[in-house]
C-alpha cells in the first residue's frame, strides 16, 4: 500500500512542478533578464546535481579528480563528447590501478 502512496505523491509533485509556470506566467515574458534566467536554469540545475556526484563515483577522490581534470582539459579543446567521456573514464580507471 505504501508504494501506491509514494507513486501518488510523486505524480502530484510532478504535476505541480509542470503546472506552476502556466499559472504564474500567463502573459508573454518581455524581460530579457527573466528570459536568460529561464534559458540557463536547466543547465545550472543539471550541473549542480551532476558535478558533486562525479567525486563519489569511483570510491576514491583522487581517481575522480584525475578523471575530472582530464574531462575538463579535453572539453576545453572542443573534442567530441564521446572522446571526452571515454578518455576521462579511462584516466580514472588507469589511475585507480596505479594508486592501488
Amino acid at each position: 500500500m505504501s508504494i501506491a502512496i509514494y507513486i501518488l505523491v510523486m505524480a502530484l509533485v510532478t504535476y505541480l512542478i509542470r503546472m506552476m509556470p502556466f499559472v504564474f506566467f500567463r502573459r508573454k515574458i518581455r524581460s530579457n533578464f527573466i528570459k536568460s534566467v529561464l534559458y540557463y536554469l536547466p543547465y545550472a540545475v543539471l550541473s549542480a546535481m551532476t558535478f558533486p556526484a562525479v567525486f563519489y563515483t569511483t570510491g576514491n577522490i583522487y581517481t575522480s579528480v584525475i578523471g575530472t581534470v582530464v574531462a575538463i582539459v579535453l572539453a576545453y579543446f572542443d573534442l567530441p563528447l564521446i572522446v571526452v567521456a571515454l578518455s576521462c573514464s579511462a584516466a580514472a580507471l588507469i589511475s585507480g590501478f596505479l594508486i592501488l
